[in-house]
């Protein structure tokens, strides 16, 4: 066994509804942890699937996900042999570590930020450099990043919208860092929640890959879409590097299901404008909320919001206790919450306010 592997801990999933219900001896539970998709999943992919044909289970998925590549090909208008598929971003996260990374190599990464970044290139026995966000606004600390680069630096993790804090970074702001690193360094951004940004004419970072050919950009179906029990994630980044990843990707790793519910649902960009908009009310309500109570937070464009509360346990206790599950120890006294639906907020808002003793 890999000496790196016996120093680390495993990912903890989320416990399962029945689970928490069970545990807390809870009759509801509303799951608002995971950063799932409160509105649930385009009505043409559960028609699509209940008239998937089963005929052929017995047969392998096309192993390269052709009717899907295309499809995201078209829409993000880019090479389809410049995207790599994988069974949602955390298989796309293992093979870049998997690919780039070796012993003794170096990651520069945000803190706080998706815990998968550390633990894959730890996997790889890389040293993880991390770097904290500011304080203040939330934004990455461009330049101290830059300061930390060494002749030993390989990648780079740029989440955006940041999970957890929900903070957007600018194009431009990306595009200005970009330039200062080496070309042979990775940059890989991560846009797994950019749907949900508002207010921009254009949010991703995808016109960078025409002007650096060491940036990556990542995409999900989990989030917007609202794929995750689907699992297909992407990443479209260049050439060459993209043929380095397939060598390791695993055969016919989406199933034919994941590859239509994902193709249909990249269809119906009226279901992903919806959870847009939708999403976008609820959060404004939700900052609100928050500065009307004092509570510290950062401005979110994500489907979610992150806020510091002194015993912060005891609040999501509290939450838990009335049937909301909150995600909680990303950093001590915070708290991050998957932005629900219009009641569901009221109630967590009001069991808020009521544990700071702020009822209006």
């Amino acid at each position: 066994m890999k000496e790196t592997i016996k120093k680390l801990q495993s990912y903890i999933p989320e416990e399962t509804i029945n689970q928490v219900k069970k545990k807390y001896h809870l009759s509801y539970i509303n799951r608002l942890s995971a950063n799932e998709n409160s509105y649930g999943t385009s009505p043409k992919v559960v028609t699509a699937l209940q008239n998937f044909d089963f005929s052929k289970s017995n047969f392998y998925p096309d192993g390269y996900a052709q009717e899907l590549r295309t499809k995201v090909a078209n829409q993000m208008q880019v090479d389809e042999k410049n995207i790599v598929f994988g069974v949602g971003l955390d298989e796309i996260i293992s093979y870049l570590s998997r690919v780039f990374l070796e012993k003794g190599d170096e990651v520069i990464i945000p803190q706080p930020t998706f815990s998968e970044y550390k633990l894959n290139a730890e996997v790889e026995g890389a040293k993880v450099i991390s770097v904290s966000i500011d304080k203040l606004t939330g934004r990455y600390d461009y330049e101290t990043m830059l300061t930390k680069i060494t002749s030993r630096t390989k990648i780079i993790w740029i989440c955006n919208p940041n999970n957890p804090t929900g903070v957007y970074e600018p194009v431009a702001a990306l595009e200005r860092f970009i330039k200062q690193v080496p070309q042979n360094i990775l940059v890989l951004i991560d846009e797994a929640y950019i749907q949900f940004v508002t207010g921009l004419k254009e949010a991703s970072a995808l016109p960078l890959l025409k002007e650096f050919d060491n940036v990556g950009i990542m995409r999900t179906f989990s989030k917007a879409y609202g794929l995750a029990n689907f699992r297909v994630g992407f990443i479209v980044l260049s050439s060459k590097l993209a043929e380095y990843m397939q060598t390791v990707r695993l055969p016919y790793n989406l199933n034919s299901l994941s590859q239509k519910a994902a193709g249909v649902a990249l269809d119906d960009q009226a279901f992903v404008k919806q959870v847009q908009a939708k999403n976008a009310i609820e959060r404004d309500k939700w900052q609100t909320f928050l500065k009307r109570v004092g509570l510290k937070y950062y401005p979110s464009q994500a489907n979610f919001i992150y806020f510091y509360v002194d015993n912060s346990a005891a609040l999501a206790d509290k939450l838990l206790s009335n049937g909301f599950q909150v995600r909680r120890g990303l950093e001590p006294t915070s708290l991050r919450i998957t932005i629900g639906k219009a009641e569901a907020n009221v109630r967590m808002q009001n069991i808020i306010a009521q544990y700071l003793n702020k009822l209006d």
